[in-house]
């Protein structure tokens, strides 16, 4: 497709969206936007976007397609601040935010100038931040969600459908309301009951000191995702409010019935609780992408001496394999240690086991 491209905010999401547009669409011009100076001349510099854009105003009124790359908050400012420049009369405007009501509403603005807004929610991502983590298949099979507001032509979805097949992800057409609803569910709640569990932590280590140190092996991985950004997810729970404060309210009724087998000592529920939640996990999909990056981590077993995790970097950076993580999980004298190594994507942590494989004969495997 031939057009301008204009994206506003380079971070991860943003830039890998520029790159997936750019490397299928090669008669398109991508320029950028972005209040971090260094964002923007990095994602110049690495060819994410062709130009760098002085201002809004300049990008905007020459764009086809307008990607809003930005938290949720800063969104709505910028579709206000859209809605007064000379658009294109078919220009698409969609975003990559975490919900969708509020933003479709604050799209209203747009009546009238001839620009259409349908949004979007990409739902991938990386514990890296930034254009220099930027992947044009970051997104490749992945779901990513379009939430076309009332009015909106299917042959407007389809042409953004078309813009973004370099993503190589599995688009879902759902209203704004379900999408929020689902986010909800599976993403915004979550990082509300990690936190919650760190928080429980934190309040145990005033009373002893050894929660600290015991939180370090699976309670770390269990709550990952409350080292997420604190304003980003200030501003998704405040848009997402009246589904989070239903799920609070379900969650809180589940907790009773909870305490209620304990003073019961009524072991058939309690067993029956546990069972219930093992089957619907198991039975979840190993490899498919959701709204929460996954982890895929690599476990080698290595002797404890001086320079071995140096060794095994060595050979990942040899062959030109990023890792995203790394830690220890034991290490006594004498005894192999576990080397916990985590990584972006599936393809990495394949790469990184073959390449270990070859150079070494220690213990490699997948938890």
């Amino acid at each position: 497709m031939r057009g301008e491209v204009f994206v506003i905010g380079l971070g991860l999401i943003g830039s890998s969206v520029a790159l997936a547009i750019k490397n299928t669409h090669r008669d398109a011009t991508v320029s950028g936007f972005d209040i971090n100076q260094n964002h923007l001349q990095l994602a110049k510099a690495l060819g994410i976007i062709d130009h760098i854009s002085s201002n809004m105003k300049e990008g905007a009124e020459r764009a086809d397609l307008i990607i809003i790359g930005t938290p949720v908050k800063q969104t709505e400012a910028i579709l206000k601040e859209l809605s007064a420049y000379d658009l294109k009369e078919r220009c698409i405007i969609s975003d990559v935010g975490s919900t969708k009501v509020k933003i479709t509403e604050t799209a209203a603005v747009l009546d009238g100038t001839g620009a259409t807004f349908i949004g979007g929610h990409p739902m991938a991502g990386s514990h890296k931040t930034g254009p220099a983590a930027a992947k044009a298949h970051l997104f490749e099979n992945a779901f990513y969600l379009l939430t076309p507001g009332t009015g909106v032509e299917e042959k407007k979805t389809a042409e953004l459908k078309a813009w973004l097949r370099g993503t190589k992800a599995k688009f879902l057409v759902v209203s704004p309301g379900m999408h929020d609803q689902l986010t909800g569910i599976i993403s915004h709640f979550p990082h509300i009951i990690a936190a919650s569990l760190v928080h429980q932590a934190k309040k145990g280590t005033l009373e002893n000191e050894l929660i600290t140190r015991l939180a370090a092996g699976g309670f770390r991985d269990i709550t990952r995702i409350a080292s997420s950004s604190p304003a980003m997810w200030r501003d998704i729970l405040l848009h997402n409010r009246d589904i989070l404060l239903g799920l609070l309210e379900e969650w809180m009724v589940e907790m009773k019935a909870v305490q209620a087998f304990l003073l019961d000592n009524d072991s058939e529920r309690i067993y029956a609780f546990f069972q219930e939640a093992k089957e619907f996990r198991d039975d979840l999909p190993v490899r498919s992408q959701g709204a929460i990056p996954a982890f895929f981590d690599l476990y080698v077993d290595v002797p404890d001496y001086s320079g071995v995790i140096s060794e095994i970097t060595g050979y990942l950076a040899k062959e030109k394999i990023s890792i995203t993580n790394i830690r220890i999980l034991e290490t006594r004298e004498e005894l192999y240690g576990v080397l916990v190594i985590s990584f972006q994507c599936e393809e990495d942590r394949k790469a990184a086991e073959a390449c270990l494989e070859r150079y070494t004969n220690y213990g490699v495997y997948i938890a």
